[in-house]
Parts: C-alpha cells; structure tokens; sequence
C-alpha cells in the first residue's frame, strides 16, 4: 500500500542511486517499513519528525558504498504500523532490536535524527551488547530539561519557542485541525529551522505531508510527544552509555551536546556542522556522510 500520494516506498528507494529496496517486517506486534541496500556492517538510521525514512535519500548511496544501510519508519510514521500503544522510546527501541534480528544481525551501528535519535539513544542503552556505535544528531535523549520549556516565552529566552510540544501533548485536538492539511505543519517546520530552503524541495515536502495527514498518523505521531513523561523516567534509570557515542549539531544544540553527551556517554565525541539548523542531514548530506564514515569506520 502506499504510504503517501506522490510515490510509494517502493517507488522512492528505486528513484535513489544504487540498489535500495522497500520492505516490511512483522516485529513486537507491529510492522515496521524499512528500505535497505549496500554491503557492510548494518547501519540502521532512524529519521525524526515530521520526516521519513525518506529524510535519509541524500546519505543512502554514498553509505552503501561502505555500510548495509536499513533506513527505518520508526513505530507511527509512515509505512510503518501505528498501533494503539508503545509509543515510549524503549518500547521503540525494542522494536529496532527486533528488526535488527529479523534481518539476520545480533550487533547494529545506529543513527537517528530528533524522535528516532531519542529511540537510538534507548537502544543503546537497553540493548548494549547489540549496539556497536551510535550516532545522535540534534538530539540527545528526552530529559528533565522539558519540563522546563515555558508556555509564555519570556522576551529574553533563546528561540525558537517549542509551541509543537504542547500542541501535540493535546489529545485529538491537532488531528482535527491538521487532517489533509499537513503541509502546513512541514513547511512551518522546515521554514523555521532550513537556511537553503531549497535542500528540502516541493516533492520532498509532498511526501512528509502525505505520510502525516491521516488522522491515523497525525494522531501516532502525537503519541511520540505523549510519551515525554515515561521516557523521562525511563532516561532516570539509565546509567551511562557504554557504546561510543556520536553527537553531531550545528550551533545552540552543539554547545548544548558538549555539555550533556559527556555526562551521558563513557565515550562521548561532538562534531559541529556549520551552515545548518535542525534538518542537517537533507541540508549537509556531505558533512554528514563524513562525519559518519569517520566515526563509524
């Protein structure tokens, strides 16, 4: 079935360079959608929202030179399944650990972006033993900090103010609003943080859109940020990361990541990327790709 109106899955990994497949597979009760291609050790990246897999197309080719690339929709985005429950990041990160045995892989490098960087964040510390490396970008993982966003910014707080946050906390509200009509939420959130608007095309937009704008998923991907309070305690619980860990930000969340990456990892390394915001990854595919080949090896 496709997932957006503009091009199915498997309409998109074929449109990239190299030999990327679409598929699905039946893990915890949910089926999760992945496209995967290349030769190597695993490499399994997790996008964030309001993104796909399909945040990853400008890095895919040039990893699969080195890596088997597995770009995952993570549990309540896109072609995956949006159940009713386990929207907690553990829970998700339960869900990679099982893809990644299903696919044949007892030990996974990871990567993820905003959402999925917190779901990567709790694989490695869930699943030690089968996380080689991990790679956060923007993101580190959801903490007491939150509780700490205000409602009525004050004129002298660091923008930009995380409206979305409370907004998506509101049950059943912002699918009424938003049903058919997410584009507007895309392009509000890419106008926000892109400085090249154009790194993030009208096609790609339409795709983001259309994999949001059910209800279904409008009212899953809430579940993520409806989630926060678990995942809060859960991060409470854990110790120290033992994986070597990857931060990679531009500006604000770099400084940021410097401070807290070491006090959550044993081995902690933060890598700047410059001429960038949030969506590094569709605005700097090069520094990433870098930046990946370097840490990951």
């Amino acid at each position: 079935m496709s997932t957006n109106a503009v091009a199915t899955d498997a309409e998109l990994a074929a449109s990239l360079d190299g030999d990327f497949t679409s598929a699905h597979a039946e893990v915890n009760g949910v089926r999760l959608h992945y496209v995967s291609g290349g030769e190597g050790e695993p490499l399994i990246l997790l996008p964030g929202w309001p993104e796909t897999w399909w945040e990853y197309r400008k890095v895919m080719p040039a990893l699969a030179e080195r890596y088997r690339v597995i770009a995952v929709d993570i549990r309540g985005m896109g072609g995956s399944g949006k159940p009713a429950s386990g929207y907690d990041k553990k829970s998700m990160a339960a869900d990679i650990r099982g893809l990644g045995r299903q696919l044949g892989y007892e030990r996974v490098n990871i990567a993820g972006h905003g959402i999925g960087s917190m779901v990567a964040f709790s694989h490695a510390a869930n699943h030690p033993s089968a996380t080689g490396r991990l790679a956060l970008l923007n993101t580190t993982h959801i903490d007491e900090s939150y509780y700490g966003f205000r409602i009525m910014p004050r004129p002298e707080d660091t923008p930009p103010h995380r409206w979305w946050l409370a907004f998506n906390l509101v049950p059943e509200f912002p699918e009424k609003l938003l049903a058919g009509r997410y584009r507007h939420m895309v392009d509000y959130m890419f106008g926000l943080s892109l400085r090249n608007a154009d790194a993030i095309t009208s096609f790609d937009r339409d795709v983001y859109a259309a994999a949001y704008s059910a209800p279904e998923a409008i009212r899953a991907s809430q579940a993520w940020f409806q989630a926060y309070q678990q995942d809060i305690e859960d991060f409470n619980r854990y110790g120290k990361l033992t994986v070597p860990t990857l931060g990679l930000a531009y500006g604000g969340f770099f400084e940021y990541m410097q401070k807290v990456l070491p006090e959550q990892a044993e081995q902690a390394e933060v890598v700047e990327v410059a001429d960038t915001r949030n969506y590094l990854v569709e605005e700097q595919p090069e520094a990433v790709i870098s930046a990946f080949v370097d840490f990951f090896g």
